[in-house]
């Protein structure tokens, strides 16, 4: 019986591996850079409309919040304290509704969530085959 073994040897497929995993890294962060790229032109797309939604509407509302000053001097109030409960109203709804977005604004709306999910499970998969 001779030593010979039919088949690669063992630094040989060690070294294959090895490639392997690195060409899978490579192919996760090209996913994950497209994953990215997808996210951020999207929002970038949306980024113009918001802009000129945004000055509409906050023209609108300061037209608004004026019609209720003068609804209130016509209501016998005295314009100066017209001018402050309006402010101050306002003020406490743009609190709230700025807390609610700041909130909203969270790491794990722009994670990518199936890159770092096939990541996982090409991990797991390393581990096996180096075993």
């Amino acid at each position: 019986m001779s030593g010979d073994r039919a088949g690669p040897s063992i630094p040989s497929l060690l070294s294959d591996v090895l490639t392997q995993i690195a060409d899978l890294i490579r192919a996760e962060l090209r996913l994950a850079k497209t994953e990215m790229s997808e996210k951020l032109s999207g929002a970038v797309a949306s980024g113009g409309s918001l802009a000129v939604g945004a000055v509409l509407l906050l023209a609108a509302l300061f037209l608004f919040l004026q019609g209720v000053v003068a609804l209130l001097v016509t209501l016998g109030m005295h314009p100066t304290l017209a001018v402050f409960i309006v402010a101050i109203v306002t003020g406490i709804l743009g609190y709230v509704v700025l807390r609610k977005g700041i909130t909203g604004l969270t790491a794990s709306n722009v994670t990518p969530q199936r890159t770092l999910h096939s990541l996982e499970k090409d991990a797991a998969v390393a581990k096996e085959q180096v075993r």
